[in-house]
């Protein structure tokens, strides 16, 4: 009597599927069927032939996608018939096969439990191994080289696995099967001490030698798995102000490393959504807000602001060297303040020389630089206010009606930079690699850019650049497709946010216009001035310009934002006139603070344009409110030092509802101005309101006139829905705020969630704007 009969099929699976332990799950799934076959990865992602019985088919794909591992993620499964069915045979894994590379890079991941209790276990064979991993944790797009993702094309291919680590990568039924940095002590990276001073620590245990010079107040600087960072006590004044002063990083916050959650819990208040932010395989660093009463930390840490960012353990060696700590330590990134983070050892010695007293090092090779990633939970929901470690390289799918778009090279923006591979339906983004204005770190883009093209074999078949004559990006790009022999697609500032949160939203490409309220520090506009408080009706392909905030002098050009008074100046000088400013508020510090400023000077390169270009910055509008109330009002430190600590100032006074009034001048686009805001801030003043209180009004009548512009203007042209980006949306007032009156008013409203909402998205709104005109045309 005959059995069931046998049928045969080919598996396709696309998407994150390499590097993961998907193989292995396959063979277990497939045996547990009683399948035979085979499974391989090749350049598409992983392909699988299996033949058996119908029904045990039928089971196996539906289990398929239950159970793949944690780290995978499946875009596509495709499934067609095999012309023959073999008789028998087992199911097996193949070695990895060539071809098109369109399969993803898999994002480097914290420590997995199973790792974690092998490293503290004394009777196992990785106790206190800093480099232990599996195909569910450890590195990733840190050492590939090249795909398919095998051994031979990581770092790993300079450390010979022993006999015991060859075992556990052969058997399928271990879960180090084929875990490409697999290694122990006896065949994988070593780690090591060295002293500023010359002096070596023992080298049995470096990293217990580190700890105690952290102890003692030494900053010791740190190879991790992306890069290296500068560790010290957190709970030292001295340490750290003297990590500040060699960093030359002087207000700008630390992140903080602690133990576990408990440890987190003791110094800042954490929701579950952000215990699962902390907790995540991405492990990024989580903004949190202080609690009252915690125990005490340097008064430099996080100068000026409400919150504290934290995260958790994401390697072995970072377990390791927190595990009999007392408290948390500072884990800021291994540079001098705005350069690259360090990531080769020679490098390290060389440019954190004066700066760490102590380099613990290790020997495995970092072909690729990657920052630790930043979030935050705003309005409910976790949001990325950078991008890189544990989320990048990870492919984002393209919305609908991209499915011919061609290869786009997207080149970002100056700041916070990304750039974008957009190809076969997908977009991959960079990790955050920083400001081009640095010499190093544009160097560090240039060759990472080279590297994603060799990695993901892509070449363009157009390059998309920001709108801007002179940003580095630009430029570089206008090269790049005159090399490549492609056409350049300009793409406004403003428009790129927009369509990046519509990608990222999963919003049609041929979907209706929204309005999108965009709101930063400045891009190029389309008109040649600069913008950075505007309202755009539009989509991927195209924007209209609704709406703005008053364009207002932007004094001394790049100064002004380094400079907040200048930007109080200016606002004061247009919406109330000065001489009125002085009759009226004479007594006010801020004031005479600027009656003391070369205002002639000021006058005359304002009325002969000269070094003033007029600007609709949202991001100054808040830069002179906080100078108004004594917050940087000299000079900021950093970018946006000046709004987050008006951010900070202003959640001091959760109860207000007051807000400062505004105007809505006609005209083509509309125009928001702010001359009640600013009668009504320097009354405040005047009047001695506590400065909580008017920051927080401030923030209130932004609100109250983004939601009532939007409002009119949505519900005029039927729009639906609504978008809210760019860098200024950073500030959780103002997008919870803005979000809430939006919402009460029918609208749904999207907001970048998965890509930052600054100018590290701004690539992938390119790419996409850059696209929908191919495929327009």
């Amino acid at each position: 009597m005959s059995g069931p009969p046998t049928e045969a099929v080919a598996v396709r699976v696309r998407g994150l599927v390499q590097g993961v332990g998907f193989r292995p799950s396959v063979w277990r799934l497939a045996r547990a069927c009683a399948l035979g076959g085979e499974v391989r990865n090749d350049g598409d992602g992983v392909l699988i032939r299996a033949w058996g019985p119908a029904d045990s088919l039928r089971g196996f794909l539906e289990r398929l996608p239950r159970e793949a591992p944690p780290l995978s993620r499946i875009d596509s499964i495709e499934v067609s018939p095999l012309a023959e069915a073999p008789a028998s045979g087992d199911f097996v894994i193949v070695e990895s096969a060539g071809g098109a590379v369109r399969t993803g890079v898999v994002p480097d991941a914290a420590t997995c439990p199973a790792c974690l209790a092998e490293v503290l276990d004394p009777a196992d064979r990785r106790h206190r191994y800093p480099f232990a991993n599996c195909t569910h944790c450890g590195p990733r797009l840190s050492i590939v080289r090249a795909i398919p993702y095998d051994r031979a094309n990581t770092s790993m291919a300079a450390f010979p696995l022993c006999e015991e680590c060859a075992a556990e990568y052969r058997d399928p039924a271990d879960r180090r099967f084929h875990a490409q940095p697999n290694a122990c002590a006896a065949c994988g990276p070593r780690l090591w001490l060295e002293r500023a001073d010359g002096w070596s620590a023992p080298q049995d245990d470096p990293i217990e030698a580190a700890r105690a010079l952290i102890a003692e107040g030494a900053i010791v600087a740190v190879k991790g798995i992306g890069g290296f960072h500068l560790a010290c006590d957190a709970a030292s004044e001295t340490a750290v102000a003297r990590l500040r002063q060699r960093k030359r990083r002087y207000g700008k916050p630390f992140a903080l490393l602690a133990r576990d959650l408990a440890m987190v819990r003791d110094y800042a208040r954490v929701s579950e959504a952000e215990a699962a932010l902390l907790g995540s395989v991405a492990a990024p660093i989580v903004v949190l807000d202080r609690r009252e009463g915690a125990p005490p930390l340097a008064a430099g840490i996080a100068p000026g602001q409400n919150g504290l960012g934290f995260m958790l353990p994401y390697s072995p060696l970072h377990h390791l060297l927190t595990r009999e700590l007392p408290g948390p330590i500072v884990l800021t990134s291994g540079n001098r303040s705005d350069e690259p983070q360090a990531s080769d050892n020679g490098d390290a010695r060389e440019r954190l020389a004066g700066i760490a007293d102590a380099w613990l090092l290790h020997d495995r090779e970092i072909v690729n630089r990657l920052d630790d990633s930043v979030a935050r939970v705003v309005a409910g929901a976790p949001r990325l206010l950078r991008r890189a470690r544990g989320y990048a390289p990870a492919p984002l799918p393209l919305p609908p009606g991209f499915e011919a778009a061609p290869a786009v090279l997207a080149m970002g923006g100056e700041l916070k930079n990304s750039f974008c591979l957009l190809k076969d339906g997908q977009a991959i983004l960079s990790p955050h690699i920083g400001d081009l204005e640095d010499p190093l770190t544009h160097e560090d883009y240039r060759r990472s850019l080279a590297l994603y093209r060799q990695l993901f074999a892509f070449r363009p078949e157009l390059v998309a650049v920001d709108g801007h004559p002179e940003y580095h990006a630009t430029l570089w790009g206008q090269q790049l497709a005159s090399e490549e022999a492609v056409p350049v697609v300009e793409v406004q500032h403003h428009h790129a946010h927009l369509a990046a949160c519509l990608a990222e939203h999963g919003v049609p490409q041929d979907a209706r216009p929204v309005l999108g309220v965009l709101l930063d520090g400045l891009g190029y506009g389309a008109d040649g001035e600069l913008w950075g408080g505007e309202f755009l009706l539009g989509g991927y392909a195209g924007f209209a310009r609704l709406a703005r905030f008053a364009p207002v002098a932007l004094l001394g050009g790049e100064q002004a934002m380094r400079e907040p008074w200048r930007n109080g100046y200016a606002q004061l000088r247009q919406f109330l006139g000065w001489e009125a400013v002085e009759r009226r508020w004479p007594e006010l510090p801020f004031v005479r603070f600027l009656g003391e400023k070369p205002r002639a000077t000021l006058d005359r390169m304002i009325a002969r344009g000269v070094n003033a270009p007029p600007a609709s910055s949202a991001g100054r509008l808040f830069d002179a409110a906080a100078a108004a109330l004594g917050l940087c009002r000299a000079a900021a430190s950093f970018e946006g030092q000046a709004a987050i600590e008006l951010e900070a100032l202003a959640e001091a006074a959760p109860e207000e509802r007051g807000a400062y009034g505004f105007e809505i001048l006609e005209g083509e686009p509309l125009t928001l101005g702010w001359a009640p805001l600013w009668r009504g801030l320097l009354d405040d003043l005047a009047a001695a309101v506590p400065s909580a209180r008017i920051a927080a009004r401030f923030h209130n009548g932004v609100i109250a006139a983004v939601v009532e512009t939007a409002g009119r203007l949505a519900a005029g042209r039927g729009v639906e829905s609504l978008v809210l980006s760019g860098g200024v949306f950073q500030n959780r007032i103002l997008l919870a705020g803005v979000t809430a009156g939006l919402e009460a008013r029918g609208f749904r409203v999207l907001s970048p969630r998965d890509l930052p909402a600054n100018d590290g998205g701004l690539s992938l709104g390119q790419a996409c704007v850059a696209a929908a005109r191919w495929l327009g045309t």
